[in-house]
């Protein structure tokens, strides 16, 4: 496993990859987020995906970004390897670089970020950035009485405006002993739409990941050369 530690060059690590299909999972505050290992394992199962991670710190409390088999960004990383000018700045290589973004789980503050504009982190800032022709997809995790809020429900209309797919929470015993609607989407599920939307890009090659395979190309070639 890949334990999370300093970028000096992120191109390079998204040179890698160049050719498949890019899936970029965020990760934020929830109980849920335990299940990103998993996630990722799962994902990366799937023929010609290639996977990478962003995080919150706080949901980092819930998992070790050394179990994930993985790059990891996080907030760290945006700040140190910015320095000048001529620097890559992440958010914006990460959001080039992905065909597909899903966020797993997404909880109610960042929920909340998203829906008012906000990007004061690493993912909300990729998030802010999204090119919007390409698929974003939230699966929602929390406590039910969040869930039952009324402003969620808003909140999570707006992103769907924005042209985002939700990825419905299910109902469950949650970890806080409370039983009801809430709980972040199971692994499984959530791989299977991403898959959905992988199909769909291989059998329309104008659209989705073929449209922007391209950019993607020419922004690795300059990328390459650079670092000659």
């Amino acid at each position: 496993m890949q334990a999370e530690s300093p970028v000096t060059s992120p191109k390079f690590d998204l040179l890698d990859s160049c050719g498949k299909f890019r899936v970029l999972v965020g990760v934020t505050g929830s109980v849920a987020a335990l299940k990103v290992p998993l996630l990722v394992s799962q994902l990366l199962e799937l023929p010609g995906v290639d996977v990478r991670v962003v995080t919150t710190e706080h949901a980092k409390h819930f998992y070790n970004p050394a179990d994930v088999a993985v790059r990891v960004y996080s907030d760290t990383h945006e700040w140190e390897m910015w320095s000048q000018r001529s620097d890559p700045v992440l958010h914006i290589e990460l959001r080039r670089w992905a065909d597909l973004l899903v966020i797993a789980p997404l909880d109610a503050n960042t929920l909340g970020k998203i829906a008012s504009g906000i990007c004061d982190n690493l993912l909300t800032c990729v998030v802010r950035a999204w090119d919007t022709s390409r698929p974003l997809l939230f699966c929602p995790a929390m406590n039910t009485a969040m869930w039952h809020h009324p402003i969620t429900s808003h909140q999570v209309d707006i992103l769907k405006e924005f042209g985002y797919v939700e990825i419905p929470c299910i109902a469950k015993k949650l970890v806080c002993g409370d039983h009801g609607k809430g709980a972040m989407a199971e692994v499984s599920t959530i791989v299977d739409v991403v898959n959905q939307f992988i199909q769909k890009a291989a059998e329309s090659p104008q659209e989705g990941a073929g449209a922007v395979r391209k950019e993607q190309a020419r922004c690795c070639e300059e990328g390459a050369g650079q670092m000659l």
